[in-house]
């Protein structure tokens, strides 16, 4: 019952990370040591022996082959977390955005060195992968935004490759929705509101991606795997320009010097601009605190982790 209960609260962090543009819910996975679990139970859950022990009735091999536990637990955490924390997310970015950005600026921060030195050899080559990664991610930060669009079709391909982003570390699900131009529209308004319209196709695209994804990641990961950690740790390290915390968003203008305006109401993001930290010193300050927190979560998450390592 504890592991049960400390799957779902990672299954919350997970959820949680994937709510936010720039935060990747597989960096949660990556540092909280289920990252690999997920990709096995999901290949497993939906291969032929899976299928062959489920309509065989032998449920209980068929949970123990699948991980069926671990995944509900972990599911059920994330799901929770998509419910309940877009509207608390709503309201803090409102308020408090460079707060927010600050302390998950911490954790990702953090993170990098973490993953980064569970690779048990350095040389050229992944060192060479640990740049791509930084490139992409980066490369991704300064792509502008599309325009929203509630397509089925459409729908259905950004829930397939959102999903894939979510459980790469580095690569935010949520910010490929924005880069897709349906953020607000999937994420926010019809999460809040059970637009099922337009969270079906999501879903349905996001299941798809996952099946497919998990097949290929797992086979990389079991025989790339030094390679496989430098590039994701590069994903983390680039994906800090996305969520650097003083930053302002551009918003698209038509040829009237009008606000393109989304389906939804909100207006829509052209680009972001970075900036140095700026305003007034407590706030400067307070920001850096949430940045000192993030870092110390996931340095008293790791501490945690190994000694639990050791007592095995």
């Amino acid at each position: 019952m504890i592991q049960i209960i400390i799957n779902f609260l990672k299954g919350l962090a997970m959820g949680t990370a994937n709510v936010i543009p720039g935060v990747s819910g597989g960096t949660i996975a990556l540092i909280s040591g289920v990252f690999e679990r997920i990709i096995n139970a999901i290949k497993n859950t939906f291969s032929l022996q899976s299928f062959k022990l489920f309509f065989g009735g032998k449920f209980k091999e068929w949970v123990a082959y699948t991980d069926f536990v671990f995944s509900l637990s972990l599911g059920i955490g994330v799901i929770a977390a998509i419910i309940t924390i877009a509207r608390l997310l709503e309201f803090l970015f409102a308020e408090y955005p460079v707060y927010v950005w600050a302390f998950f600026f911490g954790l990702v921060l953090a993170s990098v060195w973490f993953v980064a030195k569970t690779i048990k050899r350095w040389n050229i080559i992944i060192v060479f992968f640990f740049i791509a990664g930084t490139i992409v991610a980066l490369s991704m930060a300064l792509l502008k935004p599309l325009g929203e669009n509630n397509n089925m079709i459409y729908l259905f391909i950004c829930g397939a490759v959102a999903a894939c982003s979510m459980i790469l570390p580095g690569i935010s699900g949520s910010f490929v929705l924005v880069l897709m131009g349906n953020y607000e529209l999937v994420m926010i308004n019809s999460v809040n509101n059970a637009d099922f319209k337009v969270l079906l196709p999501v879903i349905f695209g996001a299941g798809i991606g996952l099946l497919l994804f998990s097949y290929v990641l797992a086979w990389i990961f079991k025989k790339f795997r030094n390679q496989t950690i430098a590039l994701l740790s590069g994903f983390m390290l680039g994906s800090l320009l996305i969520i650097w915390p003083w930053k302002e968003a551009v918003w698209k203008i038509n040829a009237l010097g009008e606000y393109v305006v989304s389906r939804s109401g909100e207006k829509v993001i052209e680009k972001y601009v970075w900036l140095m930290p700026h305003g007034e010193s407590i706030k400067i300050a307070i920001a850096i605190g949430f940045i000192l927190l993030g870092i110390v979560v996931i340095y008293v998450t790791e501490t945690f982790a190994l000694k639990s390592t050791e007592k095995k």
